[in-house]
């Protein structure tokens, strides 16, 4: 089983940046945490990487209910989303919650993963579809 869900587009990287957050804006995610691996792996270590994001995304409604159901489960919080220059474009990746979750033995917990994997795989199919062209009066 694959442990994420992910995309393909021909965009510019800030539009696919763009693009991601609208998705996860949509299905009731906010994005809380925000990590530019390029920027800082050239700061820390001096080399060059393709332009890399991770954005940390959270629903908090869900996030309280699974602290409720395990409240260690903070540690696999919040939801990563990867944004990454790829030969092809921009390749969009998120974690696939029900394969995180395995590493917890808790039924209740797998059923809210499994709705937050049906959010997320919404949000990759929503980055993933054409751009509509804007409407002209």
């Amino acid at each position: 089983m694959s442990y994420y869900f992910s995309t393909r587009i021909e965009c510019t990287f800030d539009e696919a940046v763009d693009r991601t957050r609208q998705a996860l804006l949509s299905e009731g995610f906010g994005v809380i945490s925000e990590i530019d691996i390029s920027k800082t792996l050239r700061e820390k270590i001096g080399v060059e990487f393709r332009q890399y994001r991770i954005l940390g995304a959270c629903n908090p409604t869900l996030a309280y209910e699974a602290l409720q159901i395990e409240d260690k489960v903070g540690t696999m919080l919040p939801c990563n989303v990867v944004v990454q220059s790829v030969q092809e474009g921009v390749e969009v990746a998120a974690i696939d919650p029900v394969a995180s979750m395995r590493a917890i033995a808790n039924p209740e917990l797998t059923e809210k993963a499994a709705a937050v994997a049906a959010m997320l795989k919404r949000v990759i199919e929503k980055v993933g579809a054409p751009a509509r062209a804007e409407q002209t009066a």
